[in-house]
């Protein structure tokens, strides 16, 4: 195999199988052995991009250019080797855990439903192997029109409004990545992703360059969740919860922390943001949105709505992370989008099982469930224990390396923020466990654990959560790549 076509060949997979899927709406066994089947071979053609990523290798491919200079072009570096990994690995779950949802639910139009998942897998394998801003463009906005059929799934007035609010942000924002980028190629004659940046032999006036960082960080600030532009996400909690999976833990938010990390490391590069006090920015926003979004999510008596500002918050330790531009930083924030993908899926899986079984969507009514349901909230515990950044769940680990970012970079507020997010995220998450384990159920007669294509997703993922927190490197070197990452972006020889 030739391993240039790779990253080609794993855009595509489920790209193509959209194909069988639509062919096969009447036969929903053969429907969802097609959407299987591309799940799997697009999470092995990424791990054959793994031994390379570890090297430090990248795998690059040419399209074609849509005018000189504008090439759309593939590359699978270590950062994007990595996030492939997290987002194609964790779509098999999701697949299986998507099955037992839109069964046990009684879903319609599921083979819509199927469908926009493989578009919106490959868009998200699309940026994660984005060779420059032109081809990452392309698949970004692929996401946004992919997932739209999934947010108003219900059909109903809520769900068409969700929809609305999210591509009134998408699309705007979309527009606004496009002028950020024109002006990169203005400025500096290419789109590349370098690391280190392509601003190093440029000197532009402090208020041109803030301006191209004020439209990049409007532009992927909106997948980010940074607040203020994080509305839509809440709303897009009237999707299914499979959807909402897909939204927080495996394609569109983490697109847009991986997008900021792009945008930092390899468009404006360490040294530009620090000289021109860009990072200060990203701090300010992302520690006020860390600490509003757990305060909001107190209020929240929906179980997805408090997942959601959940999400909000820990979105921003990435951007956090990233923006102390400090190596252990950047490491923290990198390897937060997979502790949180692992542990926020988990979560939502749980809140999705505990809707199939008991119809229950208000964390009020939850009184008494681990009785009935005792793997789904032990799997319950261990993602809220993670995400408060309890050991040796993955979330601490992630947690305590950010810190030590923040310590290399002599700075103290962002400790400070880490520790109030960790209590405040006990403060949102314990109650719920209390109220499952401790208190008095009613109407619980006669139920048990959700469908066996819920629960083991459920439990894969927990555990997964659990082993990464012991062995960050377990299975697929996710911290080797996300230290080699860091160094290149700090122009660091790896010892």
């Amino acid at each position: 195999m030739d391993l240039s076509l790779v990253p080609l060949m794993a855009i595509l997979v489920s790209l193509i199988a959209v194909v069988p899927i639509m062919l096969s709406s009447e036969k929903p066994n053969l429907r969802e052995f097609w959407t299987i089947l591309a799940a799997l071979i697009k999470f092995g053609l990424v791990l054959t991009l793994l031994p390379g990523a570890l090297e430090g290798k990248s795998v690059e491919l040419h399209l074609v250019d849509l005018a000189p200079g504008l090439p759309l072009a593939l590359k699978a570096d270590p950062f994007g080797v990595f996030f492939a990994v997290i987002a194609s690995g964790l779509w098999i779950f999701t697949s299986f855990y998507s099955i037992g949802y839109v069964r046990g639910a009684g879903e319609h139009k599921q083979t819509r439903y199927f469908a926009s998942f493989a578009v919106c897998l490959s868009a998200t394998i699309g940026i994660a192997f984005s060779a420059n801003l032109l081809t990452f463009i392309l698949f970004y906005e692929m996401l946004t029109v992919a997932t739209y059929p999934l947010v108003i799934h219900n059909e109903k007035k809520d769900g068409i409004e969700a929809g609305r609010k999210y591509l009134a942000f998408t699309l705007t924002a979309g527009l606004l990545l496009v002028a950020a980028s024109a002006l990169v190629y203005h400025y500096t004659g290419t789109i590349d992703f370098t690391p280190g940046g392509v601003f190093t032999d440029v000197e532009l006036p402090h208020t041109t360059m803030l301006v191209i960082f004020i439209l990049f960080l409007a532009a992927v600030g909106v997948k980010a969740g940074i607040m203020p532009l994080h509305g839509w996400l809440p709303a897009a909690m009237a999707a299914p919860t499979p959807v909402s999976a897909l939204l927080h833990a495996v394609a569109v938010v983490k697109s847009g922390v991986f997008a900021v990390t792009r945008v930092v490391g390899f468009v404006f590069g360490v040294d530009v943001m620090g000289d021109y006090g860009l990072n200060d920015i990203l701090i300010v926003l992302s520690g006020a949105t860390i600490i509003l979004a757990s305060l909001i999510a107190f209020a929240q008596d929906n179980l997805k709505q408090r997942l959601a500002y959940s999400t909000v918050a820990h979105l921003s330790y990435i951007v956090l992370g990233v923006a102390l531009l400090t190596p252990f930083g950047m490491q923290g924030g990198i390897m937060h989008i997979a502790a949180h993908a692992t542990l926020k899926i988990t979560l939502f899986f749980c809140a999705g099982a505990i809707y199939v079984n008991l119809k229950r969507k208000n964390i009020s009514n939850l009184n008494g469930i681990a009785k009935v349901m005792p793997w789904t909230m032990g799997a319950f515990t261990i993602g809220s224990m993670g995400l408060a950044g309890i050991p040796p769940i993955n979330g601490f680990f992630s947690k305590w390396t950010l810190a030590l970012g923040s310590l290399e970079g002599e700075m103290v507020i962002p400790v400070i923020i880490l520790v109030v997010s960790g209590l405040l995220n006990v403060g949102y998450f314990f109650p719920i466990i209390y109220r499952a384990y401790f208190k008095p159920g009613e109407g619980l007669e006669g139920y048990g654990e959700a469908s066996p294509l819920m629960v083991v997703p459920i439990m894969v993922t927990a555990v997964l959560s659990v082993l990464f927190g012991l062995f960050p490197n377990l299975f697929f070197g996710l911290y080797d790549l996300a230290v080699d990452v860091s160094l290149s972006l700090f122009n660091t020889a790896s010892p």
